[in-house]
């Protein structure tokens, strides 16, 4: 039979071709392809990183770093449309609500919008007094001048001065050899410490080289010293040098290194913050960031859920929440996840995606059967460890398979962890049973359940919710042994007594499609009487398992009582739900009678 065209070995004329690389061992027979990777130099190639004896790869993060939001300017400028007013106060007011401290506002020369909410936020005393507003400007005299007219009245500022210094960006952009940058840089220093010379506020100054990573060692050093020295920095007034891997171009190691050089190469280090702006273009900006953090940077400027130009800030949600699994206090309040998430996707516009670090809808979910199984053991085994201690599950360290962060402590439930599919097994479904109704499977019913969930989920290729498949659930198993249906076992009355013997008397009103007919039964218990009397009309019922249990705690609970039964050669399970034991127990065994015959019932199993 012909292929299929789309199952077809492709003849596109890029597929890899060329010869196997000399070097590669047998077992790797990928070819040489026709992406023209000569056209692109290393990164060792394009800037010199001096630092040989780095140390940073022996520390460890034991705090967190000043995160300082970009959201509303640098998130801002990458958005389709860029945030009014009102999405900038809502923005502004969860940032400070999670409790950053510092919070770039705006870029006031950038636009009437820009400038009129710094206004906005200093004419209505919106920033608290424990926040930083931070607003950024270019190194040009008149947008300096306009960035610090939108200021006034703040009384907690950074003003945030940059200029691109690499060397493409020099002679391509700006049009400046290093001496003449140096010099506009120099005066744009001057500019701003005068301007806010005598203000009655709290004024520091912030300096980016930008395409730091990008620019020659020696001069990002010369010009950071520089601005240290017109500001006159020092420690009750510091300067912050922010060094902005504006493009990644390099493995994060190379980064470290050069964050490292600066760190330990500033002139007056201990009136100097250190922070970094990683970008995320080779996809390793929260690598660049927690290495640089291990390389001396003390500050970390990004985006929430990493909103940005081209693929984005570095993710301040993914690195604050890295250091929370490692026993380090984030100091920034992540517990309610999925309203920050709305929050954000309202202000940006754009959605996160559902497989997004912490944040994303399907992070703390499993589908996968293994996964499944794993995960609901280990919340059996934290749940007993706990008890065994004496103290609540809070309190206990966790560790649970497959999930790096307790979901609860995000606003997550439980219930969203285990999700059912066609790839779902028995754990998650048992799990969801349990966390949905207070129902613990007995292992053969969890095996039977499962594949009848199996048999659904194929047929239709969807996902079933908790709530579907309790109904799947109640359907299958228990309105089987309660609801009357044509050709079905029913129970139209009944009771039973303990004779003086020690046995029990079973007695029943009972049709099976058709005249209702009286039987009893006498034996060591109320099921094993109930079973004497259906042989009566030809049904041989013998019970291999039968176990119960309460479905929550008081004396409201409801029991379950989950039934295996052989029916006249048949095995076939049956779960009663009932405030009586023994009602449950009954209607357990009828609902494995029930299902043992199938052909017996309306619809299809």
């Amino acid at each position: 039979m012909a292929a299929s065209p789309s199952l077809r070995p492709s003849t596109s004329s890029r597929t890899p071709r060329g010869p196997r690389p000399a070097t590669a061992p047998w077992w790797n027979r990928q070819r040489g392809s026709a992406m023209p990777s000569h056209r692109y130099r290393p990164a060792h190639h394009r800037v010199d990183v001096p630092l040989t004896d780095r140390t940073w790869p022996e520390r460890r993060i034991t705090e967190a770093p000043l995160w300082v939001p970009v959201d509303l300017r640098d998130g801002n400028q990458a958005l389709v449309e860029p945030m009014d007013l009102g999405r900038k106060r809502q923005f502004f007011e969860l940032l400070v609500g999670m409790g950053f401290t510092e919070i770039e506002v705006g870029y006031p020369s950038a636009s009437q919008v820009e400038f009129d909410f710094v206004r906005e936020i200093a004419d209505e005393r919106l920033v608290p007094e424990d926040v930083t507003a931070v607003v950024f400007t270019p190194a040009r005299a008149e947008l300096i001048d306009r960035t610090i007219e939108s200021i006034s009245g703040l009384r907690r500022v950074v003003v945030h001065l940059y200029t691109a210094t690499a060397p493409l960006w020099r002679n391509t952009v700006i049009g400046e050899d290093r001496v003449g940058l140096a010099r506009r840089i120099r005066d744009a220093a001057e500019r701003i410490a005068r301007a806010v010379d005598g203000w009655d506020a709290e004024v520091r100054f912030e300096f980016s080289p930008e395409v730091f990573n990008l620019t020659e060692p020696d001069f990002a050093l010369e010009v950071c010293n520089m601005v240290t020295q017109v500001w006159d920095a020092d420690r009750d007034r510091p300067v912050i040098h922010n060094l902005p891997a504006t493009v990644e171009i390099s493995t994060p190691n190379v980064y470290a290194d050069q964050i490292e050089f600066m760190h330990r190469n500033l002139d007056r280090r201990e009136a100097v913050i250190l922070s970094v702006h990683p970008h995320n273009d080779r996809g390793t900006g929260v690598a660049c960031a927690e290495l640089a953090l291990m390389a001396g940077a003390q500050r970390v400027e990004g985006c929430l859920f990493g909103n940005g130009e081209r693929t984005g800030n570095v993710d301040l949600v993914t690195l604050a929440l890295n250091l929370h699994t490692q026993g380090v206090d984030p100091q920034i309040d992540f517990s309610d996840i999925d309203e920050i998430r709305r929050v954000v996707e309202h202000c940006n516009r754009i959605s996160v995606h559902e497989r997004h670090p912490y944040g994303g809808d399907l992070v703390h979910t499993a589908f996968s059967g293994t996964h499944q199984d794993a995960i609901k053991k280990g919340f059996a085994r934290h749940a007993a460890l706990a008890a065994e201690r004496g103290i609540s599950e809070d309190e206990l360290a966790w560790d649970v398979p497959y999930l790096p962060i307790d979901p609860a402590e995000l606003g997550r439930t439980y219930e969203a962890v285990i999700r059912v599919n066609s790839q779902s097994g028995k754990g998650g479904i048992a799990y969801l049973l349990q966390s949905h109704a207070g129902l613990v499977l007995p292992r053969r019913l969890q095996i039977d359940f499962a594949a009848v969930v199996q048999r659904l989920t194929d047929r239709t290729g969807a996902e079933i919710s908790p709530e579907e498949l309790w109904s799947v659930f109640q359907q299958e198993y228990v309105e089987p042994g309660t609801t009357s249906r044509p050709g079905a076992v029913d129970l139209h009355d009944w009771g039973t007594w303990q004779l003086r013997t020690g046995q029990h008397l079973f007695a029943a009103q009972v049709s099976t499609g058709g005249p209702v007919r009286a039987v009893e039964g006498t034996a060591a218990g109320p099921l094993a009487g109930l079973a004497e009397g259906l042989a009566a009309v030809g049904i041989d019922v013998d019970v291999l398992d039968f176990q119960e249990q309460t479905t929550s705690p008081g004396r409201e609970s409801v029991a379950a009582a989950y039934a295996l039964c052989r029916v006249n050669g048949v095995d076939a399970w049956g779960v009663g739900l009932d405030a009586s034991v023994l009602t449950a127990s009954v209607h357990a065994v009828i609902a494995a009678v029930n299902r043992a015959a199938p052909e017996k019932l309306d619809g299809e199993r």
